[in-house]
């Protein structure tokens, strides 16, 4: 194979998904080899100095990149099989520490207040009796109650008052779910924005509106979205936050505030369906850029480096 030309393969569970898709058309129109592998059917060998990974019984070789597209809900065995192709020197455009620091919401939250991350105010707790003083502690209702584990705006609740948000709560915590009790930001009117970040950069924006009379805006609960300029505080907070989270592709959340920018979530296996649908813009060849650079970068040190020891 020439030495520009690489073998990128995508970890998917479904080839046929807009992102997938996407990014094979890419791939192959710039010459290179896409592979598609459901990392749940990859089978990981583990041995000294000779870490391999198969699929279907056929070993995995000579992988130059891997772009991770792991669902939350097998995010243990999904960044298990990213590891993997780290610890055999396959460049990840998502490390696999990097995904799973960003799946877990608490540790996210956490992670972003300490790099000065501007938030909505949020509780997390282990059952704690003291509902009211949760309620108070996030300015009262109305709030939003989000389980844990939930994603594309599922397990999301808003509390319209103190009553009901003291029920959802308790009821919550007779599951034992656990939850975070979050602020409810009324001036962003049920939008929020998304901002794409490739390799430091925002390489589009869209602002998601949900439908009427719903205060999620995610596109799954039937929100709209359109193309947004990001103001400078805005796009430098959506930077501040991949980079504290560690990831180099991500999909960060905002909402717009009275106080600034507040983050949501990062998300670090953001659909590219609805951001190139509303801003037009080629987001799979952003990634695909950033790939090549990176996998020919280190093939040029390589060389270097065996060139140096062999002098």
């Amino acid at each position: 194979m020439p030495d520009n030309n690489l073998k990128i393969l995508i970890l998917s569970r479904n080839k046929t998904l807009y992102s997938t898709e996407r990014l094979i058309e890419t791939i192959e129109a710039r010459g290179h080899e896409a592979l598609v592998l459901d990392h749940l059917k990859c089978d990981i060998v583990i041995e000294q100095d000779n870490p391999c990974i198969y699929f279907h019984g056929e070993k995995v070789e000579n992988v130059d990149a891997v772009i991770p597209r792991i669902g939350a809900s097998v995010t243990f065995y999904g960044a298990s099989v990213v590891r993997q192709f780290e610890m055999m020197n396959v460049f990840a455009a998502v490390e696999s520490q990097a995904l799973v620091r960003s799946r877990d919401k608490l540790r996210s939250l956490q992670i972003l207040a300490r790099a000065n991350v501007g938030l909505p105010k949020t509780v997390f707790t282990n059952y704690s009796k003291e509902v009211k003083k949760i309620i108070e502690s996030v300015g009262g209702a109305p709030l939003i109650v989000k389980l844990l584990e939930g994603t594309q705006g599922y397990g999301v609740v808003l509390a319209p008052t103190r009553k009901a948000a003291e029920s959802i709560i308790d009821a919550f915590h007779s599951m034992k779910a656990r939850i975070i009790v979050q602020e409810f930001i009324e001036e962003a009117k049920g939008a929020d924005i998304r901002a794409f970040i490739v390799d430091n950069k925002v390489v589009g924006a869209m602002k998601r509106q949900g439908k009427e009379g719903e205060f999620r805006s995610n596109l799954h609960q039937g929100g709209s979205g359109e193309i947004i300029k990001l103001s400078k505080n805005e796009r430098e907070v959506a930077l501040r936050a991949s980079k504290a989270m560690g990831l180099s592709i991500a999909g960060v959340d905002l909402l717009q505030s009275k106080r600034g920018p507040l983050v949501l979530e990062v998300n670090s296996s953001p659909g590219l369906e609805g951001i190139e649908k509303s801003t037009g813009k080629n987001i799979a060849a952003e990634i695909i850029d950033y790939v090549e650079k990176k996998v020919i970068s280190l093939r040029q040190r390589k060389r270097r480096k065996k060139i140096n020891t062999n002098a």
